[in-house]
């Protein structure tokens, strides 16, 4: 199985890429297959409890909500590591608040910039990236389809001009004329879970890498669909690499995982998770039964009494399933079932440092490391 890393582009008391340069070169250390940053324009946690009262890290991000851009920053990665061998990709991508022609102009650069080793995740993005900047949220599935239809049409131009309609992003008379490197354009790896989105991935993807999935069951289920949707649509389904993100908590012991998991920090983040997810682990998402997790959570508007609210009855066995948690022998036996539920590309991202302990967060890294070696032998 590959494994690659996913790193939380936040600036820092000591500059924007002081932390990313180093987790770059870590991931590089442990000889990982790839390298991965969100698209976020502010963070999925509320800023309210993110402070020096609840999390240790602050002392070295102070501002949570102070995102890097992810192309800008894959950029000076890769002219700063120009041997590197890993990919490099967004995971994800928002079609909803970036024009499509600029997405695939973005990749493409970066593509021939690595001599071919970028990957354009991608997905339908997130309610906090786009509403409150003024997107229309209504039919994020729709802009998806129209977003993807339009790269492809462009990438596939040979520099002729393009005439497309749609309802979101119509092209009249648009050239591109970026080449493939070596005849190959970035391969296509989007994040989905419904129905819908299952399909598309399917009919149009390299990969089906979806977040915010924490049952191996429900992975294989969908893995399936993805794979019935490229049958039907005349492709190999085996050409589809089916890869996955998942957050690590990790430490020296389980108790000292425990502590962490109960801390304020790590239980706000459970919020991200769909209530179904909530369901299946014996809980009730405090914002609703239907509440979509990080599609739907806007967490620049939560106070801090209402955090402490939502977060005050959830139960340890909950913390334990929404992510790889315990020590790195615990998350290798975890990631071997995602293995055996069909995962090959499996993408991690430290987020034990959402604790009160700096300390603890920063020797997590160690585990981290032995984890990211042992997937590999997997």
């Amino acid at each position: 199985m590959k494994v690659g890393v996913g790193e939380l582009p936040a600036n820092t008391r000591f500059g924007p890429m002081t932390f990313m340069d180093a987790g770059y070169r870590s991931a590089a250390a442990a000889r990982v297959d790839s390298f991965w940053v969100p698209d976020h324009l502010n963070a999925l946690l509320p800023r309210s409890v993110i402070t020096s009262k609840y999390t240790g890290a602050v002392r070295f991000i102070p501002k949570i909500d102070a995102c890097l851009e992810p192309w800008t920053t894959l950029g000076y990665l890769a002219a700063r590591h120009r041997r590197g061998r890993m990919l490099l990709g967004t995971g994800v991508t928002d079609t909803g608040r970036r024009n499509p022609a600029v997405t695939a102009q973005a990749i493409a650069t970066l593509h021939l910039m690595t001599r071919g080793r970028a990957v354009l995740g991608i997905g339908t993005g997130e309610r906090e990236g786009n509403e409150p900047y003024g997107v229309d949220w209504s039919r994020p599935v729709a802009r998806f389809e129209e977003a993807l239809a339009t790269i492809r049409a462009l990438w596939n131009s040979g520099g002729n001009l393009v005439n497309r309609d749609s309802e979101f992003f119509p092209l009249r008379n648009a050239v591109f004329e970026l080449p493939p490197y070596q005849g190959r354009r970035p391969p296509i790896w989007i994040a989905s879970h419904g129905p819908r989105m299952l399909r598309a991935t399917g009919r149009y993807a390299d990969g089906w890498f979806p977040g915010m999935i924490f049952d191996p069951a429900a992975y294989a289920e969908g893995l399936d669909k993805v794979r019935t949707a490229a049958d039907d649509a005349g492709r190999d389904p085996g050409e589809i690499t089916p890869a996955v993100w998942l957050f690590v908590t990790t430490g020296a012991t389980r108790a000292e995982v425990d502590d962490v998991l109960e801390s304020v920090p790590a239980k706000t983040f459970a919020l991200n998770a769909p209530a179904r997810e909530w369901a299946r682990l014996g809980a009730r998402h405090p914002m609703g039964d239907d509440f979509g997790g990080a599609q739907d959570l806007i967490p620049q508007t939560l106070d801090e009494a209402t955090v402490l609210k939502y977060i005050a009855d959830i139960p340890l066995a909950l913390m334990r399933g929404i992510g790889l948690t315990g020590t790195a022998g615990d998350v290798l036996e975890q990631a071997a079932v995602w293995r055996d539920h069909g995962v090959r590309h499996l993408v991690v991202c430290n987020v034990s440092a959402l604790q009160p302990s700096l300390r603890r967060g920063m020797a997590s890294l160690g585990p981290f490391h032995r984890i990211l070696r042992g997937i590999r032998r997997l």
